[in-house]
């Protein structure tokens, strides 16, 4: 069978209080794309939330089992830290890997307990963790780019937002598997978590733009 191959750009970085994670909105099939919209950013448990690439039932399939197992971890705990939620995850990754069946996916978990955390996973559940910025996706060479010449210890929030939408803004106009209507955007702190809305993305962009 022909592989399909599919694309994305997913980004994260840590700032001042928090992280904020950042993806487009394009679902492709080859040379289809097969949405628009699609959601590449979700919110786990509390203030965790993760990026996909690659397969999306894969994908998605992670994301259900880790969402029951934490729950179950919370229940008995009552606290889930960010750094437990990914070890979890990659335990699921190297299992499905070790029995011949590997997840095909790239992903980012990011998060907020007592500090902020990110993390990149790979597929057969090889952690890395970041302290200032990852990426994934067929995107990613060139986010990292915008990403390395913006960053900075100490970011603010907003500065952060607008770090993350220009990375992936800019992997749109140059790799052909991103793009999409509209970034996602996330934010994590300890307020909790925060999905930006579309017309707070776009006034982003507007702002960008005019510079």
């Amino acid at each position: 069978m022909k592989v399909l191959k599919t694309g994305t750009t997913t980004v994260g970085l840590i700032y001042k209080d928090g992280v904020v994670l950042a993806a487009d909105k394009k679902a492709t099939m080859g040379y289809l794309v097969a949405s628009k919209e699609a959601e590449k950013i979700h919110h786990i448990i509390d203030s965790i939330c993760m990026t996909i690439a690659g397969s999306v039932g894969d994908a998605q399939a992670m994301i259900r089992l880790l969402r029951a197992e934490l729950e179950l971890y919370k229940y008995e705990h009552r606290y889930v830290p960010v750094k437990a939620a990914t070890v979890l995850l990659a335990n699921i990754l190297r299992s499905s890997y070790k029995s011949f069946h590997p997840e095909l996916v790239q992903l980012i978990v990011g998060g907020y307990d007592n500090k902020p955390h990110l993390y990149s996973i790979d597929a057969v559940g090889g952690i890395d963790e970041a302290n200032d910025y990852t990426f994934s996706g067929s995107g990613s060479v060139i986010a990292v780019g915008v990403l390395e010449n913006g960053y900075r210890k100490g970011l603010g929030e907003k500065e952060a937002i607008e770090l993350a939408v220009r990375s992936i803004k800019a992997a749109s106009e140059r790799d052909a598997a991103t793009g999409g209507k509209g970034i996602d955007v996330v934010v994590m702190n300890k307020e909790g978590y925060k999905r930006l809305s579309d017309k707070e993305v776009k006034q982003i962009l507007d702002k960008i733009d005019k510079k």
